[in-house]
């Protein structure tokens, strides 16, 4: 079996499952486990991924504006490697190449015809089901019900060891300039570390947030993972909240309870890593309850 997986979350399924050695191609943001990184990528952007949070948004904006996706796949590539199976997503046009696009490839520009699996993870249950549609299309259903089972173990607990604690009240930032919340899963996630969620529904997008609406709710716990983002790429990104003249006015800022964790490899990636991202919000929300070994390397916390 020949699989290309377009995107970093259906990546780490595949690998989990136990296909590593099938796959023969990535998206150009699939990092993990780092050993997929030998494998060629066939998709890029259509936008400059470097400068400020701001200016990103701003062409991602201008290319949907013309584009059902930000994304190219290079089409010709993916042929001469020939997958046997493309698993893809139907979730988001930000976060990879879009379905239409790649079903459009897979009719249009492949010798060989290949089954293209597309996943749309928008709630916790999503996610486990799309472990499962992975796993039958790659001819093992037993493997992902033995995996979601190891999986809703392992959440379930770390929700039972935080169901009785205190629950501080919690603001998720997955975009800096413009704010944005965090939906989809992550109030799920939330709720289960044994915190209380502010923004953002379980199942729906991630919102937008305005300086007024996060003033007003004046979380206790804030809990920065821009989406595509690492630690070191977070800090670059901070001034555009320190140094807004809200910023000194939140009780978290106030009380040293702003943390920055490495959005892009946990909480924006919809696999078998939101149970490492759910250990790394309990040992926020209860350090002297929960410790998982993350701290310093998935998260930390804001020095005030």
């Amino acid at each position: 079996m020949r699989i290309a997986s377009l995107l970093p979350s259906s990546t780490e399924i595949v690998c989990r499952l136990g296909f590593e050695a099938s796959l023969v191609a990535r998206s150009h943001e699939c990092d993990y486990p780092p050993s997929v990184r030998r494998l060629p990528a066939v998709t890029a952007p259509k936008f400059d991924p470097d400068g400020r949070s701001y200016e990103i948004d701003q062409r991602v904006k201008a290319i949907l504006q013309e584009a059902a996706s930000v994304y190219r796949i290079d089409a010709d590539l993916l042929n001469t490697l020939a997958p046997d199976v493309i698993v893809t997503q139907a979730q988001c046009e930000v976060c990879a190449v879009s379905l239409a696009d790649v079903q459009r490839v897979a009719c249009e520009y492949l010798d060989t015809p290949a089954r293209v699996v597309s996943l749309e993870p928008n709630a916790l249950a999503d996610v486990f089901a799309d472990i499962q549609r992975v796993a039958d299309a790659l001819g093992v259903p037993e493997r992902g019900a033995a995996l979601v089972a190891e999986l809703r173990a392992r959440m379930a607990a770390i929700a039972e060891a935080t169901a009785t604690l205190p629950k501080p009240t919690v603001a998720t930032i997955e975009w800096i300039e413009p704010l944005m919340s965090a939906g989809n899963w992550m109030p799920e996630l939330v709720d289960m570390a044994g915190g209380c969620n502010l923004f953002g529904t379980a199942g729906a997008h991630s919102p937008w947030l305005t300086w007024d609406e996060l003033a007003a709710a004046d979380p206790e716990v804030i809990v920065i993972l821009p989406c595509g983002y690492d630690i070191p790429t977070t800090q670059r990104e901070l001034p555009a909240l320190t140094e807004h003249p809200r910023w000194r006015t939140l009780q978290a800022v106030q009380r040293g309870r702003v943390y920055l964790t490495d959005g892009n490899q946990y909480f924006n990636r919809p696999g078998p890593r939101l149970v490492e991202s759910l250990e790394i919000l309990a040992e926020i929300f209860h350090p002297q309850h929960c410790h998982y070994g993350h701290e310093g390397k998935g998260w930390l916390r804001l020095a005030h």
